[in-house]
């Protein structure tokens, strides 16, 4: 079979702030990338970006920079170029689309297909936007691409997944809880079990994260009240308390030491720190409420996050 060696010596980059969502997490997803080292004119280049991305998003697998892993990109050769008599005159080109799926990280392509486009323009470059523009998401050719890249991509989690199970164990040992978590919160909900063996690794990992920062912040806050016992430090101490989730083992001792520094405050005083309870119990108790907490851990790790990943080589075989 023919070999297509796509050279990508180029930076990727991700616009990690107001595009991550909570549904991005367990759902598989396709990042569009096109090189910047490229001939293709800007116009052209940003009109095959929009149509790459419905190309995505009408098919279900809309990008996410959650995951940057799994990308579709596109190469587009000029096969004829023709005048078009006039007036006016125009250009017609006709031109071959290799589209791919790749994981960018192993550099392997997981589908291809090719689309043959005919365009006709003042110039070549409208002509090649006009091409551009016939590309139909709702191709059958375009539809199976896509779906035997999913396939790849399910394979790659059934065939991974006690390797991304145990890099998250290694990262929990190491206290980054909040990496081991977000690689965790990726595996799409489509691949059964290696779903739920993770979410269920999860539970563990954000309870363990959880508890250790509880320990961390109940210390601290005692250390703030044994330094000096007043009002501001008292405010201070449930400013600490606060941040503690309510589910983490050491949240009654938590609890119970705000009643200790409640129980020890002035009279004239206690109003003042009553309003900063009830602020803190009202934190508590909505936090309680929370079920997309481990995605919100998911969700922030990806925000911050170097912008800039290099993908190379990328070879399908």
């Amino acid at each position: 079979m023919k070999k297509f060696i796509l050279l990508f010596l180029i930076a990727f980059q991700l616009n990690m702030n107001a595009q991550i969502k909570l549904d991005d997490f367990g759902r598989i997803v396709l990042n569009t990338y096109l090189p910047d080292n490229n001939s293709m004119p800007a116009e052209a280049k940003k009109v095959l970006e929009t149509k790459l991305n419905l190309i995505t998003t009408n098919n279900g697998m809309g990008g996410s920079t959650a995951n940057p892993r799994f990308i579709i990109t596109a190469v587009l050769n000029v096969t004829t170029k023709d005048i078009v008599a006039g007036p006016p005159q125009m250009i017609a080109q006709n031109i071959e689309v290799t589209l791919f799926v790749g994981d960018a990280i192993t550099n392997t392509i997981f589908s291809n297909t090719i689309l043959i486009i005919k365009g006709v323009g003042a110039n070549e470059n409208k002509a090649i936007i006009d091409a551009i523009k016939n590309i139909n998401p709702k191709n059958k050719d375009v539809i199976a691409f896509l779906e035997e890249g999913k396939n790849k991509i399910i394979n790659y989690y059934a065939t991974q997944c006690d390797f991304i199970i145990k890099d998250a164990e290694t990262l929990a040992k190491q206290q980054k809880y909040d990496e081991a978590i977000y690689k965790l919160a990726l595996v799409p909900e489509v691949c059964k079990e290696c779903y739920f063996n993770t979410s269920e690794l999860i539970g563990n990992l954000f309870q363990q994260k959880i508890d250790t920062d509880c320990k961390a912040k109940l210390s601290k806050a005692k250390m703030l009240w044994d330094g000096q016992q007043n009002i501001k430090q008292a405010e201070e101490v449930i400013t600490v308390i606060s941040d503690i989730n309510p589910n983490a083992t050491c949240y009654t001792a938590a609890a119970n030491f705000t009643k200790e520094i409640n129980a020890k405050t002035k009279a004239d005083e206690k109003a003042r720190l009553e309003l900063a309870l009830k602020k803190y119990n009202d934190k508590m108790e909505l936090e309680k409420q929370q079920v997309n907490a481990y995605k919100e851990i998911a969700v922030e790790y990806a925000k911050n996050q170097p912008k800039t990943i290099t993908y190379n080589n990328i070879i399908w075989r």
